[in-house]
């Protein structure tokens, strides 16, 4: 069968980062086609931890009180040796402010059924059972195999395809991708209920004479389980049975662990590849970098790698942008997944190490971490920095209009979102964030008494409003019209360091493109010329 493909992307692979890409490409006004080689969605829990830079997307997306209903929040970490608590380090994150100072517990059926119901309000659904095959490409469109369950084969081109088929990647494989590095660990996993007095808003990670293990509190009375010892797998109730007795020797009290639902032995590995984009096809999460689960970042970063393509990926598809845009996408995403493989391999090692010398020091060591402030937000700065995605910049990226040493914050290549729960509700920032849940770029701008060149590079803009929004940050107590951020309280201007005519150029990502302090059009032409635009600013006007 030889079909004459209408839609504009094709997506391989139905998880969430593939149901993430789709999501975003159809915010977009792309026609995308999704398919995935499973029967039918993925009935076992898989990843678990959504940290905040992702709860930041969600919210970007529409998505978040969806997910928030349906999750745990974590908002601790809590170190046991052998029946005794050596520190509970509740999450600071007064350094890297957020609205989402949490990790959130969600099974990754529950992220991907709610991204499944946002895609079928737009009148997408993934097609099951339709296996990627073969592929091949020239200039101005892929051909791809397709076989559908029923065993008929269907032959189809699209402009663009996007390969989110997971670690054994069928699209990686045909593009000749090299998956690099190594496998150095065997874990098992197992979903289970289990009753017990710890606090449900905290991650454990838990030292026996048995080996280290971690549980992590999801809805209900279930957790996530890791043991890195005993991954034998001989039968549901003796994994049972061990982690009871493991777990209750650790923490000093007892539990009671039931039969688990689900159970995994997993091997973890440190792979990836060294470039993400092969002409007219892409890949993404798993398809490009596999890890250790140790620090539950593997969804988190293939989500917010989906954001980062889908935005550059429609601009080309709709005619805004040149194709050399996705070229930042590699050069954006390979440096994290590096960073990535790097923090997990050292996790991986933290989580397992157990000698008479660590057994003597850690209780020392965080028994000054609990005891001194200071260290303990140094501490807590380094680890969830990392893990929370929060200070992920793309400072280095061509996109990036270099700061040339100015010290307001955000930076050029830092998120927008810098912003606490409590400053949220603020009227500018309320209206602010509103405006960021729209898939466009945004211009802020503060008003200033010299208005004469900022209206001039306003009008220039004029032309881009299809992408483009533009809004004036006031003295205005409240939003009385459109494209004004009311900034009675100076909150705004504050968390954005924001002076009379100074002005930010975000990406719809959120994060900042350029800045400066008195935005004229030459300085906006310096800027955009960097993201390939078909329409040159140079040419408007």
């Amino acid at each position: 069968m030889t079909a004459s493909g209408k839609q504009q992307v094709l997506v391989a692979g139905a998880g969430p980062v593939g149901l993430a890409v789709t999501h975003e490409l159809a915010r977009r006004g792309v026609s995308v086609r999704l398919v995935d080689a499973a029967d039918g969605p993925a009935t076992t829990s898989r990843a678990v931890a959504t940290h905040p830079r992702t709860l930041e997307l969600y919210d970007q997306m529409g998505l978040i009180d969806q997910m928030l209903e349906r999750g745990r929040r974590i908002s601790a970490f809590t170190l046991y040796q052998d029946g005794r608590r050596l520190a509970r380090l509740d999450a600071d994150y007064s350094t890297m402010p957020t609205r989402f100072p949490f990790t959130l517990a969600i099974e990754q059926t529950a992220t991907e059924a709610v991204f499944r119901e946002a895609l079928a309000t737009r009148g997408i659904t993934p097609e099951w059972g339709v296996r990627l095959e073969d592929l091949a490409q020239d200039g101005t469109e892929v051909t791809v195999r397709l076989r559908h369950a029923d065993g008929t084969v269907e032959t189809t081109t699209v402009p663009w395809l996007v390969g989110c088929d997971g670690g054994h990647s069928v699209v990686r494989r045909l593009l000749q991708l090299p998956l690099a590095g190594d496998a150095n660990r065997t874990w098992l996993l197992a979903d289970a209920e289990m009753h017990t007095d710890l606090p449900l808003n905290s991650i454990y990670w838990i030292r026996t004479q048995g080996g280290t293990l971690m549980a992590v509190p999801l809805s209900g009375n279930r957790w996530r389980l890791l043991d890195t010892v005993d991954i034998d797998y001989d039968s549901d109730d003796a994994i049972a049975e061990r982690f009871q007795r493991k777990i209750g020797m650790g923490i000093g009290s007892a539990v009671r662990v039931a039969r688990p639902t689900w159970v995994s032995v997993f091997t973890a590995q440190q792979r990836m590849v060294p470039r993400m984009r092969v002409g007219r096809c892409l890949v993404a999460g798993d398809a490009a970098h596999v890890h250790s689960p140790a620090s539950g970042q593997g969804m988190n970063t293939g989500i917010q790698e989906a954001v980062n393509l889908a935005w550059k990926l429609a601009m080309v598809v709709t005619g805004q942008a040149h194709p050399q845009l996705l070229d930042s996408y590699d050069l954006e995403r390979v440096p994290v997944g590096a960073a990535l493989l790097a923090s997990t391999r050292k996790a991986t090692k933290m989580i397992e190490l157990r000698t008479p010398f660590t057994d003597l020091a850690l209780p020392v060591i965080f028994g000054v971490v609990s005891r001194v402030d200071q260290i303990r937000r140094r501490m807590q700065a380094q680890m969830l920095g990392g893990m929370s995605g929060l200070n992920v910049s793309y400072k280095d990226s061509p996109l990036t209009v270099p700061s040339n040493g100015a010290r307001e914050e955000p930076r050029p290549g830092e998120r927008i979102t810098r912003v606490s729960s409590q400053d949220e509700g603020s009227p500018g920032w309320s209206v602010l964030l509103s405006a960021l849940r729209e898939p466009r770029w945004l211009l802020l701008v503060a008003d200033s008494r010299q208005a004469r060149p900022t209206q001039e590079a306003l009008a220039a803009v004029d032309g881009y409003r299809s992408w483009l929004s533009v809004w004036r940050v006031t003295d205005a107590a409240e939003a009385v019209d459109a494209g004004v951020v009311p900034d009675a309280d100076g909150c705004v201007r504050a968390n954005l360091g924001l002076t009379a005519g100074g002005w930010l150029l975000v990406r719809p990502d959120g994060y900042v493109q350029a800045r400066g302090h008195d935005l004229t059009r030459a300085a906006l032409e310096a800027a955009l010329d960097r993201v390939h635009l078909v329409q040159p600013l140079a040419r408007v006007g």
